[in-house]
């Protein structure tokens, strides 16, 4: 199966939650039907999509990305991102190919056990070191990498790391610098001094280019527990 929505499910906040439970249950009951406990099922991670928020949000929109990403706990699924593929003012954005090509490599993984980086970097942990949080990362393949990227009409110089906040106790997100180190990224901000957590590409259209060598974009990612603020 090759599975691609959630647009609609995005908003508010509590029906993207509830995507969490919805989705891998419509999932569970598919293979249930069809007598195939763990036939593969492959689906898009929702493309960046509405104006571009100069500023950290919280939208409605990466809660859904989230819970997609959570999805993939299930046996025998796989995500494609299309979080480079979005349009500002499309929610169906005219590059098919990429989002095909990454479905192909989902598909060769999870359905013929070849092994690659599908679906790019993934948050693996983080640690507190003084000023800055260091983020590290399972499928870097032949390592991470800072891309120039074009996003809709933006383009984005692979000079330095775009698409990563920070806050401090009072949960109030602000934009952070980040540098590649090895396997991992290292985040801090001038104005955040004692760091408790990180969000990347968290919001509806981002700027954001965190890519490993072998060309898949990193997975937007939180490391906090704190609930949507509507």
């Amino acid at each position: 199966v090759i599975w691609y929505q959630g647009e609609g499910s995005s908003r508010p906040h509590d029906r993207a939650l509830q995507y969490r439970k919805l989705f891998p249950a419509m999932i569970k009951n598919w293979r249930d039907d069809w007598g195939q406990e763990d036939f593969p099922f492959l689906f898009v991670q929702l493309a960046a999509f509405r104006k571009m928020n100069p500023e950290p949000e919280d939208a409605s929109w990466s809660w859904l990305q989230e819970a997609q990403t959570k999805t993939l706990s299930l046996k025998n699924t796989g995500m494609a991102l299309a979080i480079d593929a979005g349009e500002e003012r499309n929610i169906h954005p005219k590059k098919k190919k990429i989002v095909g090509d990454r479905l192909v490599f989902s598909a060769l993984k999870v359905a013929y056990n070849q092994e690659n980086t599908s679906p790019g970097p993934m948050y693996a942990g983080m640690k507190v070191q003084g000023s800055k949080i260091v983020i590290s990362f399972k499928n870097t393949g032949k390592g991470l990498v800072a891309k120039d990227v074009t996003l809709d009409t933006y383009k984005v110089s692979g000079k330095e790391l775009k698409g990563f906040a920070i806050c401090g106790k009072n949960r109030k997100f602000e934009w952070a610098k980040a540098e590649i180190k090895g396997g991992t990224v290292i985040v801090l901000s001038d104005t955040v001094k004692h760091p408790v957590a990180v969000r990347y590409a968290w919001a509806r259209f981002p700027i954001c280019n965190l890519y490993n060598k072998d060309g898949f974009p990193a997975v937007p990612f939180r490391t906090d527990n704190f609930s949507p603020i509507e």
